[in-house]
């Protein structure tokens, strides 16, 4: 049997669906990151070396995971950063987070698009079986 994937994209005229996966909800809202990550560039070409700290805090799960994107959007455009690992904790309508990456290097990390942000456009956040989902679609 073919194990499951923690990540995919899924087909969105003009823009790009991602989802993420996991066991438990924060593994799925750091493989919906790692997707973002991979409609930029290939993530195996980031290096984690530098760690930056998010935390986000919103009324429910939907609005969280909408937030958690766009806050590494937006420290990826300050910061001229790519993000490759996540290590997410949730709680209480609060999301905190460290996002590991490096500073972007055009000619090593070519980036295909640019995020402009994540959209409430398919956005569900859900235990389907033994998995919980994260997904939503990307502004290209």
């Amino acid at each position: 049997m073919e194990p499951k994937p923690d990540w995919e994209f899924f087909p969105h005229l003009g823009d790009v669906g991602i989802r993420g996966f996991g066991l438990t909800k924060h593994a799925a809202f750091e493989n919906a990151a790692r997707a973002m990550t991979a409609t930029i560039t290939d993530p195996a070409s980031v290096t984690a070396n530098v760690d930056i700290e998010i935390e986000c805090r919103a009324a429910d799960d939907d609005t969280l995971l909408v937030d958690w994107l766009n806050a590494l959007v937006f420290d990826m455009a300050v910061r001229g950063m790519l993000f490759r690992d996540f290590r997410v904790t949730l709680g209480n309508g609060q999301l905190t987070a460290l996002a590991r990456g490096e500073p972007i290097d055009l000619d090593r990390h070519a980036p295909r698009v640019e995020v402009k942000g994540a959209t409430y456009t398919c956005l569900r956040v859900t235990r389907e079986g033994e998995r919980w989902l994260a997904q939503c679609v990307l502004d290209v």
